[in-house]
């Protein structure tokens, strides 16, 4: 029989194999992203036809926690908060002064932070991934939980008429309304759980009818009866947002170019890369939207844009861009780049608030560090809408 202290030493060294990454516990829960959960592959397998070759790869939305940089000995430890780059805003005729400067409201740690919207009193609201939660951010910056258990809850929007949608990105994967009554609008797509489509659900914008558009490897409509459509082939799908007057959807990402024949013999050239999820570099896409939701006349709309998007009141639209020198970029509603707003850290997305709505904020998450920041604006958000 083993001595006491010979199981005790047994017991620390199984402790230390599961800190470093050779026995890891199953993930499930809050926090955890669909896809990296230990149920998301047998489930899929036994519930969508046909049975997926592999578990499908995420969007936009971050990993789960401990998932990204986990090798054979664990994750590495956070590095700590990023350092703010220098930068200079020059002037933006009708959107921003020359001069303004960015000013951090709100720090926090792990993959929290995402998805953005306007409250009515001039602060924000903001999905809180790791946490399963929606926190409050009012306008004097005091800081409060408005939803919880949300199921690793991703993105936020709210339609004209006040109704509060999130996507959520745990298992099973769903688009809930959390007001005026909290319930599940979409969990299927063509008679199958959402997770068939696989990849995480990224972000969504609410019409007026009582339905969403959604992000996830590609965009959907959800009617207001939870009915889900897939609209168009652009690839490298990331943010979403409704026009100011609900006509154009914006959506990044890009049009697939036809196909070239190849030359005699040669074997082809490799897709490009680059920011926007996969899609050459990044970009816009618009879609006409019709009387019942539906989506007609997909085209390439701008040749920036990579990840989280607003408009203002002028039909103005914001994106986060990344890359070493990562930006905001301004795009006027016929598609021309007014010009780009620099940044003291790569946002994910941003988002207009603040009393009259004239102040943007923009929104660092590295996985591992979330920061929150405000900038002064001459635009001023579109009112009738939270974002």
């Amino acid at each position: 029989m083993k001595s006491k202290g010979m199981l005790l030493t047994a017991l620390g060294c199984l402790g230390a194999m599961t800190i470093f990454g050779q026995a890891p516990a199953p993930q499930q829960g809050p926090g955890v992203q669909a896809p990296q959960d230990s149920r998301y592959a047998e489930f899929r397998a036994s519930k969508c036809t046909p049975p997926p070759a592999a578990a499908g790869g995420g969007a936009r939305g971050p990993a789960a926690p401990g998932a990204a940089g986990a090798g054979a000995r664990g994750p590495a430890a956070p590095a700590g908060p990023p350092a703010h780059r220098e930068y200079t805003v020059t002037e933006i005729p009708g959107v921003i002064a020359a001069g303004q400067r960015w000013k951090s409201i709100w720090t926090g740690t792990g993959n929290n932070a995402d998805g953005p919207i306007a409250t009515a009193d001039g602060g924000l609201l903001v999905a809180q991934n790791t946490n399963s939660t929606v926190m409050k951010i009012d306008k004097d910056n005091k800081v409060s939980i408005a939803y919880r258990d949300t199921n690793t809850g991703g993105a936020l929007a709210q339609s004209k008429s006040g109704a509060l949608f999130m996507v959520s990105r745990g298992f099973p994967t769903s688009v809930i309304q959390l007001e005026p009554t909290r319930r599940t609008l979409t969990d299927m797509y063509n008679g199958q759980p959402l997770d068939c489509i696989g990849g995480v659900i990224n972000d969504l914008t609410a019409d007026s009818k009582g339905g969403v558009y959604f992000t996830m490897g590609g965009v959907y409509y959800a009617n207001p009866k939870g009915v889900v459509t897939k609209y168009g082939t652009l690839t490298g799908v990331n943010g979403i947002i409704l026009s100011p007057d609900e006509k154009t959807l914006y959506v990044t990402g890009r049009i697939p170019a036809p196909a070239a024949p190849p030359a005699a013999g040669a074997a082809g050239a490799a897709p490009a890369g680059g920011r926007g999820g996969g899609g050459g570099g990044g970009g816009l896409v618009a879609f006409d939207v019709q009387a019942d939701g539906s989506l007609t006349n997909e085209r390439q709309f701008a040749q920036v844009g990579g990840d989280g998007t607003t408009v203002d009141s002028q039909g103005r639209i914001y994106t986060t861009t990344g890359g070493q020198a990562g930006d905001i970029q301004v795009i006027s509603p016929d598609g021309k780049v007014l010009g780009s707003i620099p940044l003291p850290m790569n946002f994910i997305t941003v988002a207009f608030s603040g009393p009259d709505k004239k102040t943007l904020y923009g929104i660092f998450n590295n996985r591992e560090y979330d920061e929150i920041f405000t900038i002064q604006m001459i635009a001023q958000g579109y009112k009738d809408r939270a974002k």
